[in-house]
């Protein structure tokens, strides 16, 4: 599908470097549209994009806008940017990247994956059953796919699978046929400001689904389960091991690299269904329920069982999602997205569970002084399956504020709550010094966070050289 445009359109995406940008303006210049994006540093999605024929600045400046029609702006931009600021002064429509998104798949059927945790990996799962099953879909995605080298694909059908974005509120506006919430849990506090506010709008998103579509919900999350009464369509399925769930999870076997799970399914008024072996490479309880949301809308959808099995056991996974990146010595490292306490806990768990006898090395970088802040407390306690913790300094992703605690007092909190041996490192080359000069048992070794951490950690092969 090709759009027409006007040739003088020409749309300027402002941090088309992020991942849920450049996916975006990916699927845009595939339909037809005029695409151009700046952004404050080169990286491996602006080398896509220029693959792809997209021209891209480095650095913000006012003239990169000149010619531009539109501007597309992520929720990372500050209001102080050059290119806002110009493309205010010369009365350019500004929209933000849900909006946009909305526009650009208004006229598919949209699977929309949403919630706090979970959201890539599960869109990715869907995907994926969906390619092994030829439906060629749309895929829009959070993190890149290592089946399809990056984070989003413009398909021939007319199905869009796509990883919401609820940081702005924006993932409000974008149309969904079915959607999934995974989890509600304290993140983007800066602008929901209470959790209250948060689960406001998770329950507007659910009674926007339409009656000939479905939502399914994790009932094994607390907030969803409070919020689930206040739900005014009633239009919902539940997953999960809670034994009332719709799709109800049980005969659970996890192994190093994989999960096999089997699944009884309950709708209203109907005999109850029984799937036996479902398996995907992947570890931990989370990933179980993010595999069990996706197998519950392709069932509900209609597609046969043998190909859901297909595609959960073809499945390649997204890059940062516990991927195995090295060795060294006798020691496996691990690259991982993890970044909230929740997050953490919950792979912590998953590796502890399959690798119960090795020693488990957390690489912490925290992201964000706001998120260190607002949740400091959890952190202390998020990283009690690991055996020790290497803290690293605090990648603040352009904050301008105040830590307002003490940062070494933290780490001593961590160590204590979470009953870990805590070492605290400055930069790249003590943490390569540590680990030659201390690593020689054998450890699992996961790099954490949502920052530079994955950089470090592909750096620090080269570096024990």
């Amino acid at each position: 599908m090709k759009i027409k445009l006007a040739k003088t359109e020409l749309i300027h995406f402002v941090g088309i470097g992020g991942i849920g940008m450049s996916g975006l303006a990916l699927i845009m210049k595939g339909l037809g549209f005029k695409i151009q994006g700046s952004d404050i540093s080169n990286n491996k999605n602006i080398e896509m994009l220029r693959k792809n024929k997209i021209k891209v600045f480095i650095g913000h400046k006012k003239q990169n806008i000149k010619g531009s029609t539109i501007l597309v702006i992520s929720s990372a931009i500050k209001k102080n940017n050059s290119e806002y600021n110009a493309a205010k002064f010369n009365h350019l429509p500004i929209y933000k990247r849900g909006e946009v998104l909305g526009n650009i798949v208004s006229l598919m059927k949209n699977i929309v994956v949403s919630g706090s945790h979970g959201k890539t990996t599960t869109t990715s799962i869907i995907s994926n059953i969906f390619t092994q099953s030829k439906l060629d879909p749309t895929i829009i995605n959070g993190g890149v796919l290592n089946s399809l080298g990056n984070s989003a694909k413009l398909g021939k059908s007319d199905w869009c699978i796509l990883e919401s974005d609820e940081s702005d509120g924006s993932f409000l506006k974008v149309p969904k046929t079915y959607s999934i919430v995974t989890n509600i849990d304290e993140e983007h506090l800066d602008f929901y400001k209470s959790l209250d506010k948060l689960k406001l709008s998770f329950i507007k998103f659910i009674n926007d689904t339409p009656s000939f579509g479905k939502s399914f919900l994790c009932i094994d999350d607390e907030n969803i389960k409070k919020i689930t009464n206040k739900i005014k369509n009633k239009n919902f399925l539940t997953y999960g091991i809670n034994k009332n769930a719709n799709f109800n999870i049980h005969n659970i076997l996890q192994k190093k690299d994989n999960s096999k799970f089997d699944l009884k399914i309950n709708f209203p008024g109907k005999t109850t269904i029984k799937i036996k072996n479902l398996k995907i490479p992947l570890i931990g309880m989370h990933n179980i329920r993010n595999t069990t949301a996706a197998v519950a809308v392709c069932f509900t959808i209609g597609i046969s069982l043998s190909l859901i099995k297909k595609g959960l056991l073809n499945y390649k996974g997204v890059q940062r999602r516990f991927n195995e990146i090295f060795k060294f010595r006798n020691s496996i490292f691990f690259d991982d997205y993890a970044h909230h306490p929740t997050e953490i806990t919950e792979t912590l768990k998953g590796v502890k569970k399959v690798y119960h006898k090795k020693e488990i090395v957390c690489i912490f970088q925290p992201h964000r002084i706001s998120r260190l802040k607002n949740l400091k407390k959890k952190f202390t306690y998020a990283f009690e399956k690991a055996d020790t913790v290497i803290l690293c300094p605090i990648y603040k992703a352009g904050e301008n504020i105040s830590l307002g605690f003490d940062y070494h007092k933290f780490s001593q909190q961590i160590a204590k709550n979470s009953k870990v041996n805590l070492i605290l490192i400055k930069n790249q080359i003590e943490l390569s010094k540590l680990i030659r000069n201390t690593f020689f048992n054998e450890k699992i070794v996961i790099g954490m966070g949502a920052g530079s951490i994955s950089t470090w950690m592909r750096e620090l092969k080269e570096l024990l050289k």
